[in-house]
């Protein structure tokens, strides 16, 4: 098969982003699997078959897109590392060609936390106060590291003097902050801005970028008291499967998309 775009998925070994790396492959795109094995050691109420989701290799995710015959290889990188992005990067380009489609899913979350620490979240959890070192390593992974694969995607695209381009990140909470999860929400608020600047700086050379904010998908931490809440909450319709965020993704990559950018979009 010869792939006609290259993509990096970040977070791909597991939930959304194993599914969009499957599916980008599906339809022809040559994929970096870019992961990191990490547990949430600090979440107690995190349920354990999130966890071993989270422990999943890469390579297990290209084993499966290798069976289908696509093409794709797994890079294990730690996002918090300031060379991280170029070395993304200069895999792809010597394995599988220029990247021309990135998809911003990994995250540094590893509990929720509030500025009313010890109240119960919506899912029944208890929330632990806000730290620096949840700050650092959430804003770490889902804006700062976000924004230098933007970076460094925008560079080699300009110096390649290219014409065609897709951004992805993906998305939580909102305008109106995210309770229960204070960093995350605010983490995430960054990589949209990021997002929306890459948008309007880009979209001359071919170039869309746009945020998708997911229902609740069931990654893995999809609990029955979370699926009570959203039963019974005005702003959730489903709880959703990681391969229907990914059917999104996908066709945002498309040229059918060319003309949506600047844009959050929600799932419900």
């Amino acid at each position: 098969m010869t792939a006609r775009h290259v993509a990096i998925v970040t977070g791909a070994n597991h939930g959304i982003g194993a599914a969009t790396a499957e599916r980008l492959a599906a339809d022809g795109t040559a994929v970096l699997v870019a992961f990191l094995c990490s547990r949430v050691a600090d979440d107690p109420g995190t349920p354990e078959r999130y966890q071993e989701n989270r422990m999943a290799h890469g390579e297990e995710v290209v084993a499966r897109i290798v069976a289908d015959g696509g093409v794709a290889v797994a890079v294990e990188a730690n996002l918090l590392h300031d060379g991280a992005a170029a070395q993304l990067f200069d895999v792809a380009e010597s394995v599988l060609g220029p990247v021309d489609i990135l998809v911003n899913n990994a995250t540094g979350w590893a509990s929720g936390d509030s500025f009313t620490a010890g109240a119960l979240d919506a899912a029944g959890r208890t929330a632990p106060a806000m730290t620096a070192a949840l700050f650092d390593r959430t804003f770490g992974v889902d804006a700062r590291a976000g924004a230098l694969m933007i970076a460094e995607f925008s560079r080699r695209l300009i110096d390649r003097d290219g014409g065609w381009g897709r951004i992805i990140g993906l998305t939580s909470g909102g305008p109106s902050g995210f309770p229960g999860e204070v960093t995350y929400g605010a983490a995430k608020a960054a990589l949209e801005n990021y997002t929306m600047s890459a948008a309007a700086e880009l979209g001359r050379r071919g170039v869309t970028a746009n945020m998708l904010h997911p229902p609740i998908t069931d990654t893995g931490w999809v609990t029955e008291p979370v699926r009570q809440f959203a039963a019974s909450d005005r702003d959730h319709f489903h709880v959703a499967e990681p391969e229907e965020v990914a059917a999104v993704i996908a066709w945002l990559c498309t040229d059918d998309a060319r003309m949506l950018t600047g844009n959050v979009l929600r799932m419900r």
